[in-house]
């Protein structure tokens, strides 16, 4: 082949075809949806295997199809051209054209090639749509005239990452959250009446039934589901409308409001526009503060993650208190060997999405006069978090947590072994004479009973009287 981006039309038809962008003609493969602009990119950005995110291409193909929807509805577009522009989108929201968004993350910080990418499948695939079913337009579909109608890359991206963000914490997220909290649930009812030994700074407690340690973790999750509600009014606001710099340059009048509502109808989210555009554009702080709720989820999974795996040690020489499933083997040299390996997976999930907090917080602050240009960086960091996490916990239920059973009689044993049996003591001998009779037991090795009767505090049938632990939580 002659030259490829130099150009070479000679070279058309050798499974290339020319595409014409402003900049001049490119070469771009003959079966490819994608145009110049797309390619150009392709070219210009050889950083990294990490793909624009499904997720978003999702998004922008809802974003188009509503704007679409709402140019037609606003008259500056055809019906004909909305209804093949439409289609087009289906098709990619059904998985269609998945191969036709090669771009990576690292590209331009506005996303801008990523929008085009979407603009020319959209014009692309709707043309062929018009000749595969005789549809007669004015004029065939433009990648910028005609599917970024009333657009801009600079306000369509914040929005398709809103978009992904909102359809990925409501759609994969909060149904997470939901089972591994009903799956507690029942464990809650399970182990009720179940009193074990509490544990603090990793040394022995005063007891805690077995269920309300659960409720603990439980607890945690629900914490979560709250943040997460607290957080989704920010990304519910679009910043559609606000096209390059947020006046609204070359959009009409009300179509911001048309566009969002179109979003709302197509997702079933209240999505409503962004009051100030030059906030929408230029801040990133409600995706912000959403990973903040992404990330306090990951510190309570490794949290519960850190639990379970404590409680499950052993199985001879470590708490022993729980067992959980065997999934798999734990060595390739010592036989029979098992590990919290579900455990060990969400604690590394909440390592990354603890890191990618770093990074979308940094990037968020870089926002200059009237636009950020780390976009894709904060919504590949952000979807990989909420995929990651979600994912994770899903795991983690199914194959470890569910199958959570007490280890009742190693609980009381353990229970009845603890010093700390000893604050019970408090109103009846003092704080004082009860650490004598602790630290006396401990030294000795004897019970607490045989310590407090031996220090003449108590005797013991009133020892017996007053010494309850199971009534102790």
């Amino acid at each position: 082949m002659a030259e490829k981006n130099g150009v070479s039309a000679g070279a058309a038809g050798d499974g290339w075809r020319v595409e014409r962008d402003s900049m001049g003609e490119m070469l771009v493969p003959a079966d490819a949806l994608w145009g110049a602009q797309t390619e150009r990119s392709h070219e210009n950005f050889p950083i990294g295997t990490e793909r624009m995110p499904q997720e978003i291409v999702r998004a922008f193909a809802l974003v188009k199809k509503a704007a679409a929807r709402a140019n037609a509805r606003l008259g500056r577009l055809a019906p004909e051209a909305r209804d093949l522009i439409c289609a087009a989108a289906d098709e990619v929201l059904a998985g269609t054209h998945d191969a036709d968004f090669p771009l990576v993350v690292w590209q331009t910080g506005s996303g801008t090639q990523s929008n085009m990418n979407m603009n020319e499948v959209l014009a692309n695939r709707g043309n062929q749509l018009a000749a595969e079913r005789g549809v007669a337009l004015e004029k065939p579909l433009h990648p910028n005239d005609s599917v970024n109608m009333s657009q801009s890359s600079n306000d369509t991206f914040p929005t398709a990452m809103h978009v992904a963000a909102a359809i990925a914490v409501t759609g994969r997220l909060l149904p997470a959250i939901d089972q591994l909290t009903a799956t507690l649930r029942r464990l809650e009812a399970e182990n009720e009446g179940v009193v074990k030994s509490g544990r603090t700074h990793l040394q022995d407690a005063v007891p805690i039934s077995f269920s309300q340690e659960i409720s603990g973790w439980r607890g945690l999750l629900e914490g979560s589901r709250e943040e997460f509600v607290a957080a989704m009014p920010g990304l519910y606001r679009l910043a559609l409308g606000g096209t390059a710099v947020g006046t609204g340059l070359n959009a009409p009048a009300g179509f911001d409001e048309a566009v969002a509502a179109e979003l709302a109808e197509l997702t079933g989210l209240p999505f409503e526009t962004d009051p100030n555009k030059f906030r929408a554009l230029t801040g990133k702080d409600a995706l912000v503060f959403s990973h903040g709720a992404v990330k306090g989820l990951a510190a309570n999974m490794m949290k519960i993650a850190n639990d379970v795996r404590w409680l499950a040690s052993g199985p001879r020489l470590g708490l022993g208190e729980i067992t959980i499933p065997a999934n798999e083997p734990g060595s390739s040299i010592m036989p029979g060997k098992v590990n919290p390996t579900q455990c060990e997976a969400v604690t590394m999930v909440a390592v990354q999405v603890m890191g990618n907090d770093a990074a979308i917080g940094m990037a968020a602050s870089q926002g200059n006069f009237e636009l950020n240009v780390f976009m894709p960086v904060i919504a590949y960091n952000y979807l990989q978090s909420v995929g990651l996490l979600a994912d994770a916990i899903v795991s983690f239920d199914e194959r470890c947590a569910s199958g959570i059973t007490a280890n009742r009689e190693k609980m009381d044993e353990n229970l009845h072994r603890s010093l700390m049996l000893v604050t019970s003591l408090n109103p009846h001998i003092g704080y004082d004479n009860a650490a004598r009779v602790a630290k006396k037991a401990f030294a000795e090795g004897t019970s607490l009973k045989e310590a407090c009767v031996a220090l003449g505090l108590l005797t013991p049938e009133r020892f017996d009287e007053v010494f309850h632990p199971e009534q102790m939580v």
